[in-house]
């Protein structure tokens, strides 16, 4: 029996489910064609790939090599696929975008638009992403590129540093916490109310190292999972927050308030998978992500 490629989508289905009867509905097809099918293809292999004796079907020894190799066999195809209708005069195209949810505050949008005004012929996959959940996404091909942070990458990673965002203590234009030209002591935000970004983003981890380093404990009395909220609770009432200063300048009714010492600066990258295929709208974006920088005047990373 020759190899066809829905044997091993077949197999992959097993082995995520742990059991035919899932696999079976989740594909659409019965179940004895489903077990009929492994079995041929383990004919074909010459090896045992699934353990059946248990309560839920697992991966042989082979079987957990073979996948393996089969899902890189899968994601390899895709991305042929991609590439034999990929155009180079940018005409068309497709680009799948992940970023971290603080960069749709001021970075994403004048990207986007460049690439539209660009080229209108390539269509975009943006989407938010945990910076976690973005690098799992580019090692399965589900994503080409990602705006995120430097740091600790999974393996098979590859960033490239595109510039430096510092970030500040924000109040609303002519609210409590913005007298005076000179810094604010870090100490004196143990008497400060503030609203800070939930949990769930990168940036609150940088701020809550800066307070430990500095053994500060501000009352945080709004946590908040949206940048746009933060600023409408900052300009409506006494809380100060802490936002990129990208964001802080652009806005007219947000007065930035000096910390001494300053939040440390942090990198801004574009993450890839090394040794993916790179599309001409890949490369196109990143052609615009390095102008965009240059062009506003980002301190290079």
């Amino acid at each position: 029996m020759a190899l066809e490629l829905r044997h091993l989508r077949y197999l992959l289905a097993v082995a995520e489910h742990a059991n035919f009867t899932r696999a079976a509905e989740d594909l659409h097809i019965s179940q004895p064609t489903l077990s009929q099918q492994i079995k041929q293809l383990e004919r074909t292999v010459g090896a045992q790939l699934l353990d059946r004796t248990g309560r839920t079907v697992r991966l042989t020894d082979a079987g957990d090599t073979y996948v393996h190799y089969a899902r890189r066999a899968l994601r390899d195809l895709a991305a042929a696929e991609r590439a034999v209708v990929d155009v180079a005069d940018l005409s068309r195209g497709h680009l799948r975008l992940a970023f971290t949810p603080t960069f749709t505050a001021y970075l994403i949008g004048p990207l986007i638009a460049e690439l539209h005004a660009r080229h209108p012929g390539i269509t975009l996959d943006a989407k938010e992403l945990p910076q976690d959940r973005m690098e799992t996404g580019l090692l399965a091909d589900e994503v080409d590129l990602g705006i995120a942070f430097h740091g600790s990458h999974l393996p098979g990673i590859t960033a490239t540093a595109l510039f430096t965002e510092t970030l500040g203590l924000v109040t609303g234009t002519g609210r409590t916490g913005a007298e005076g030209p000179d810094p604010l002591p870090v100490r004196d935000l143990s008497d400060r109310h503030l609203a800070l970004l939930s949990g769930d983003f990168a940036t609150r981890g940088h701020i809550d190292a800066y307070f430990a380093a500095h053994r500060v404990t501000p009352r945080i009395v709004v946590e908040a999972n949206s940048i746009q909220a933060l600023t409408e609770i900052v300009q409506r009432t006494t809380l100060a927050t802490v936002l990129p200063d990208a964001i802080t300048h652009d806005h007219p009714h947000l007065t930035p308030v000096p910390l001494d010492p300053a939040l440390p600066a942090r990198t801004v990258s574009l993450l890839r998978r090394e040794n993916a295929y790179r599309s001409a709208a890949a490369r196109a974006f990143t052609r615009i992500v390095e102008d965009h920088v240059h062009t506003r005047g980002y301190t290079p990373a």
